[in-house]
């Protein structure tokens, strides 16, 4: 089973969950559903870099302990959510805590290790379930206003919520996370993809330079207050590639988080591959359409 499938079913696994629970409506709730399976949860500082929460076990009794380090209550929503994802996955509790004691976690899609990437998209597919995620971001243009919208809503943070709407959206986007001139990682949506011969952002390559993100990540004062920067720049400048096209960086910093998320958006990549295509299934009715003399 390939990676892509299984964070798949990790995201439908959350939203079969839901609909069994009746929960339609936005936001979902993380803390009641852990109460509900007598899950206790609790928020503890915890100091260690990368460290989002715990899942403890004792028996048939399981806890969760998430970082109150971050102050950002879409982040702890997340980390609780991530948690669920570990209790609820199958095969995940076999592997990951198999008898009394305590998993760390890191989420936040910042790992490759695969149960920790399913645990994340089973938040994501709980916090964000697509039908009514759908609906929220089509209220507005594609964006960050839109994903500040939509986080606004279902309570979580930016950089999950720009990842769900990269997930869901017909629209060209690139979601970036930096910290410093580092990039994290980069996920894009399946209209940017269509560009040809693109270069994929991978983790540790630095920030393109001269673009808007790597100015306000040049300057820790900006990321920590919150500033946010937006400029029409050539897709090319992020992603390389052979076709010029002329997209919105959008950048804001993360805050106390440190980093900055940035979001490239285009409503026209994508539309003209698919009116070629519309040309020419017409162009091959029309050979085959049978011509009759009158």
């Amino acid at each position: 089973m390939g990676k892509g499938f299984r964070l798949l079913l990790a995201r439908q696994e959350a939203e079969n969950f839901l609909k069994q629970e009746g929960i339609t409506t936005l936001p979902v709730d993380p803390f009641a559903i852990a109460k509900s399976r007598d899950i206790t949860v609790e928020g503890k500082p915890e100091s260690t870099e990368g460290v989002s929460g715990m899942l403890l076990r004792y028996g048939d009794t399981f806890g969760i302990i998430y970082g109150t380090h971050i102050p950002s209550p879409g982040f702890q929503r997340f980390s609780v959510s991530h948690e669920l994802g570990h209790y609820f996955l199958p095969g995940h509790l076999d592997h990951i805590l198999p008898k009394d004691g305590a998993h760390v976690s890191r989420a936040g899609f910042v790992t490759a290790d695969s149960y920790e990437l399913e645990a994340d998209h089973f938040a994501a597919g709980l916090l964000m379930p697509a039908t009514p995620f759908k609906r929220a971001i089509g209220r507005d243009e594609p964006g960050l206003d839109a994903i500040t919208a939509a986080a606004e809503l279902c309570q979580t943070s930016l950089t999950s919520t720009a990842i769900r709407f990269g997930e869901l959206t017909d629209a060209a986007v690139a979601v970036i996370l930096s910290t410093g001139n580092t990039i994290d990682y980069c996920f894009l949506s399946d209209a940017m993809k269509s560009l040809p011969k693109l270069d994929w952002l991978r983790k540790g390559t630095p920030l393109p330079s001269g673009t808007a993100t790597a100015v306000l990540a040049g300057d820790p004062r900006r990321v920590l207050s919150g500033d946010r920067v937006s400029e029409e720049i050539d897709v090319r400048d992020w992603l390389g590639g052979t076709r010029k096209a002329v997209v919105t960086e959008e950048s804001v910093g993360l805050g106390g988080y440190g980093k900055v998320l940035t979001v490239l958006v285009s409503t026209e990549i994508g539309q003209e591959e698919e009116e070629m295509e519309i040309s020419e299934e017409d162009d091959l009715i029309e050979s085959w359409t049978p011509r009759f003399r009158r």
